[in-house]
């Protein structure tokens, strides 16, 4: 393989002017993330139907059961499932979209959760819910890897901060969706079918429905490249160049010099080396700490709010009300996404997010309830898409799946533990003493990415990993 070449495919990448048809690509993506929010952020919302259903008692979880001896009981179990689930997905096949593509990986791990969440849906036992919940995270955690990995490599260095804004605010259209669903499916039985069902279904037959789509969106002419396919690179970038052109009406910059690529064989060990053995350790951290505030708001904010004696219905509602913020965040942060260096949008939310957690427990009215959360859910989601674009960009091409797998991994085990935390903390000491473990978490968070995050805006890929 050239190297030459393969470096002189990321400079014409990152010359690409701005456009209709790149923007089209990241929208494409990012529909697949869509349904695969929506499959992670129903966990919550259709917990009081499973609660009712009775799922939880140690008869219907069978050999399940036994994880109450770490402290998973009851709800828990679900919720330790699903992210134990997402962890081997990212840890263990992270490195599946180094070794085979990324649109590949990018479409069979959307039908691999697709497929368990339907089967999921029809489950009639705790043991089976927790199964199935456990194989649908698999995928979710590959897919998850992937599409972060996916639009840094496609998009110019210039936009990568808006990309990853837009995506987010695509994925994140999921959540008061699913919000609304549940609100109005979970407390019925539309066709003697419980609504909780209903909920999980709708998710699953979507992610169908967006495979299709996926089929116009090219595998990354970067990964390409490095595994020697110059053929192919070319191709794939010929044909955005020669869209983005068409497009424009204007003919295309000169790419800059980039660096040399180095050959393709990367390897696990890699990323505790330096110059990424710093990174690796600082996402750690991060991933650690980030994930409990982030769903640990999302999965038990109907269950906290019960926990100040809010009706089912009225808890469900609020929820609801506050989760349409989330794509908000998002669209808000395409304003600073590529003006701000991402360390300190990252940051900035977690810092938010520990101010409002604090407040929202502490309000008893419902407009201020709804205000707090609604605050909390927008910096969470500023601090979402900036990291999401930060990890990607720390880690070069060859490893960058299985590096982002493997830091991401991080917030899997957190948050599966998490859970067990928050369910500890809230029947011991309230809903206050949840605030406060979200908030120590995000003082962890800031202290860690400003202290030790390199900077990334308007950099080259290839610039941030020499």
């Amino acid at each position: 393989m050239s190297q030459s070449q393969a470096a002189a495919i990321a400079a014409r990448l990152d010359r690409l002017p701005a456009s209709r048809h790149v923007w089209r690509l990241v929208v494409l993506i990012s529909f697949g993330g869509c349904f695969e929010f929506y499959d992670l952020f129903f966990t919550g919302y259709i917990a009081p139907g499973l609660i009712r259903g009775g799922f939880f008692t140690p008869a219907s979880l069978g050999p399940f059961a036994a994880l109450g001896l770490l402290g998973a009981a009851g709800f828990a179990t679900f919720v330790f499932a699903t992210f134990a689930g997402l962890f081997l997905g990212t840890i263990v096949f992270g490195y599946v979209a180094d070794r085979f593509g990324r649109r590949l990986v990018f479409t069979a791990s959307l039908l691999w959760y697709s497929a368990a969440s339907i089967v999921l849906a029809f489950q009639t036992s705790g043991e089976g819910l927790v199964l199935w919940r456990f194989i649908a995270g698999v995928g979710i955690g590959v897919e998850l890897v992937t599409i972060d990995t996916f639009i840094s490599e496609l998009i110019p260095a210039r936009d990568r901060g808006r990309a990853f804004a837009v995506n987010q605010f695509i994925t994140f259209l999921a959540v008061p969706c699913v919000a609304f669903l549940a609100w109005i499916l979970v407390p019925l039985k539309p066709l003697g079918l419980d609504g909780w069902r209903w909920v999980v279904l709708l998710g699953a037959s979507g992610a169908l429905v967006i495979w299709f789509i996926q089929r116009a969106v090219p595998e990354s002419p970067r990964w390409l490249a490095l595994h020697g396919r110059l053929v192919d690179a070319e191709r794939e970038t010929a044909a955005l160049e020669a869209a983005v052109a068409a497009e424009t009406g204007v003919a295309l910059l000169p790419p800059a010099p980039h660096p040399a690529l180095p050959p393709v064989r990367g390897s696990l060990a890699e990323i505790f080396r330096p110059p990424y053995g710093a990174r690796t350790r600082m996402l750690s951290v991060f991933n650690f700490f980030q994930v409990i505030g982030f769903y640990g708001f999302a999965a038990w904010a109907p269950t906290l709010l019960i926990a100040e004696h809010i009706t089912v219905t009225a808890s469900l509602r609020y929820a609801f009300i506050i989760a349409i913020a989330n794509p908000f965040g998002p669209l808000l942060g395409t304003l600073i996404a590529d003006r701000v260096e991402r360390k300190w949008q990252i940051v900035g939310g977690a810092f938010g997010m520990a101010v409002f957690m604090l407040l929202f427990v502490l309000q008893r009215s419902g407009p201020l309830v709804i205000l707090c959360g609604v605050l909390f859910t927008l910096s969470a989601n500023i601090m979402s898409f900036a990291y999401h674009g930060y990890q990607a960009e720390l880690f070069p091409t060859r490893i960058r799946a299985r590096a982002v797998g493997f830091v991401y991994s991080w917030s899997r085990v957190s948050a599966a533990f998490a859970g067990l935390f928050i369910g500890f903390f809230l029947s011991h000491g309230g809903t206050m003493s949840v605030a406060l473990f979200i908030a120590f978490s995000m003082a962890i968070v800031i202290l860690t990415v400003a202290t030790y995050g390199p900077p990334t805006r308007g950099r080259p890929l290839e610039e941030i990993s020499p």
